[in-house]
């Protein structure tokens, strides 16, 4: 992939000074910073990135070159730049000179975060990402829910509470790194002889050495264990939803931060009522004689039982709308309502007096269709319930 203008990299004119220069690399570089972004591959690159468009830019004899060449005026042994940085040159180089280009500033020493030169020592192994599922009904969603859920995992070893060592007489500081986990050398580059920072042979970055291993983890820091987590819920939450609860996962090996714990949600079907997004649906049966005369009949809702009028003359296909009976808004404003569907219920099976009953109705005037143009076709309804 080509290379982008230097200038475009860190984002300055063409005439920049110097100060503007190293504001401008010193800003990109503590965001894309390999400490702030750990096994970030990207960031990384952005930050080698931004390293060679300083490194060269701010060199006077290198910036007139790259001015009137471009990059072609480090290809094939020009000198200057970093030839090819972004893909050879040991990031540990790169993270030292950009700590000593700033340490001018600070008065010399020290580290932009917080370790002895750019590094953060290691704390072993991340623990790896736990997924469960927590279960809901409609009521607790629609008011949000704390639970308490006991889950199995890697937890943190009881015995030597993490550091996977016998006891404190067996955990002892490397005497190679001398506890800061990593060690400078001397090596030879293209530019000449440059300090570059390792990461510890001996001890692996943790800056510690083990001279004999716990016996209940077996050096490992972790043991197979429950652990009781609560869970605090938001309401309106629906079926598939994910959440993420930082470093409850399970435990780092070692001493190593613990994975996250990945909750997804999944709703209990309700026993009456049906979910379409913060809308409630009930399906009401009633028989036709209701239907014809009228009723009162209680209806179920979220919140208990409520009494619905049906007014004489009710038409199967009905629908009535239970403003604010619905589910809230996950993490905004407004509540669905509930809609109550009307069905007429017709018999299955009539005895001789129910059919003698319906012969003589079946004839009268006012049983016989007669549909107006007030009264809605299907599609009718069906738009009507989602307005």
């Amino acid at each position: 992939m080509a290379k982008r203008d230097y200038y475009e990299v860190l984002g300055v004119q063409r005439n920049a000074d110097a100060d503007v220069l190293k504001k401008a690399y010193r800003k990109l570089a503590m965001q894309y910073h390999p400490d702030k972004n750990p096994g970030d591959k990207a960031s990384e690159d952005k930050f080698k990135e931004a390293a060679e468009a300083y490194e060269v830019l701010n060199d006077a004899d290198k910036r007139a070159k790259y001015d009137r060449m471009g990059h072609a005026a480090f290809e094939n042994g020009g000198g200057g730049g970093f030839g090819g940085f972004g893909g050879g040159e040991d990031i540990a180089d790169i993270l030292r000179n950009f700590q000593n280009i700033f340490n001018e500033d600070r008065g010399g020493g020290g580290s932009f975060f917080g370790g002895g030169g750019g590094f953060q020592q290691e704390r072993g192994q991340r623990g790896s990402d736990l997924r469960i599922k927590v279960r809901l009904t409609l009521e607790e969603i629609a008011k949000g829910a704390n639970k308490k859920i006991k889950v199995k995992k890697q937890v943190t070893c009881g015995t030597c509470g993490g550091h996977g060592a016998k006891d404190s007489s067996s955990l002892s500081t490397c005497t190679n790194c001398r506890g800061s986990g990593y060690v400078r050398g001397m090596r030879q580059t293209f530019l000449g002889v440059m300090e570059s920072t390792g990461k510890c042979p001996n001890c692996r970055g943790t800056g510690r050495m083990i001279t004999a291993v716990c016996t209940g983890c077996r050096g490992e820091g972790t043991a197979y264990g429950e652990e009781t987590i609560e869970i605090e819920l938001p309401a309106g939450i629906g079926e598939g939803m994910q959440f993420a609860m930082k470093e409850r996962g399970n435990a780092g090996a070692k001493g190593g931060p613990a994975g996250n714990l990945l909750i997804t949600i999944e709703e209990i079907q309700h026993e009456h009522l049906q979910r379409e997004g913060t809308n409630l649906h009930y399906e009401l049966f009633i028989n036709f004689v209701d239907a014809a005369m009228g009723t009162r009949i209680d209806v179920p809702t979220l919140e208990g039982k409520i009494r619905l009028l049906v007014p004489p003359g009710t038409q199967s296909g009905k629908t009535f709308r239970l403003e604010g009976k619905g589910l809230p808004a996950v993490q905004s404003y407004g509540t669905g309502d509930q809609l109550v569907h009307i069905n007429i219920w017709t018999p299955k099976k009539l005895n001789d007096e129910e059919r003698h009953l319906l012969e003589k109705l079946k004839s009268m005037p006012n049983f016989q269709p007669t549909p107006s143009r007030e009264d809605k076709n299907f599609f009718d309804r069906i738009r009507d319930m989602f307005k």
